[in-house]
């Protein structure tokens, strides 16, 4: 279905993206700084899975209503920025009680996993991404066009989770030790905060 010279290039380039530090990986520390590993390894997955949601919306041609229609694109540019700075505002309202050994800080894992995929499925520019990309590397001589979309979009969702998914193990296993004191969980909140405002404001002002 898909050449293996293509698809070794394309494991290389994948693996250089999935590991250089973007908006997805900040916000899954960001998340890191609100919850345990597991609520964070979550979020992860909410962001891989709404990736993949954007490659099936590439292999069927949807993603192409992007560049044919600008005022859609910045439409939704907007909407995730004004979701960001939600959870921006949500963080630094938050007081920043210490956690006990054991429990969990921050949402819950179900709106972790939401969280996750809702800011990356309003993110018009991982659209755009897969519109860009993942053609380079579809040969249309083999046939089976979507199909081959599907198998690299799938690579590199795996891929994605399993870096950020290590990411958030990480970053969610450090805020557990330490939230459990009030000014370091207060201070973590505020990073969380300030990572979703820096997010919000690079995603309005990339047009």
């Amino acid at each position: 279905m898909v050449d293996m010279s293509s698809y070794a290039a394309f494991l290389v380039a994948a693996l250089v993206l999935c590991v250089t530090p973007g908006p997805d990986m900040m916000f899954i520390v960001a998340m890191g700084g609100r919850g345990g590993p597991r609520t964070r390894v979550l979020a992860a997955f909410g962001v891989a899975c709404a990736m993949f949601v954007h490659t099936v919306a590439a292999a069927l041609g949807l993603s192409a209503l992007f560049l044919a229609l600008p005022t859609l694109y910045h439409a939704l540019r907007w909407a995730g920025a004004a979701y960001l700075l939600y959870l921006a505002v949500k963080a630094f309202r938050d007081r920043g009680v210490p956690v006990e050994e054991g429990a969990a800080a921050g949402p819950g894992r179900r709106r972790a996993f939401w969280q996750g995929a809702v800011t990356n499925l309003l993110n018009p520019k991982v659209i755009l991404f897969n519109v860009a990309f993942l053609p380079q590397f579809v040969d249309p001589g083999l046939g089976h066009v979507r199909e081959q979309f599907l198998v690299f979009g799938l690579t590199i969702t795996v891929m994605g989770f399993g870096v950020d998914g290590s990411i958030g193990l990480l970053s969610g296993k450090l805020s557990s030790l330490l939230r459990r004191s009030r000014r370091v969980a207060r201070g973590l909140n505020i990073f969380s905060g300030t990572v979703f405002t820096a997010l919000a404001v690079r995603l309005s002002t990339q047009g």
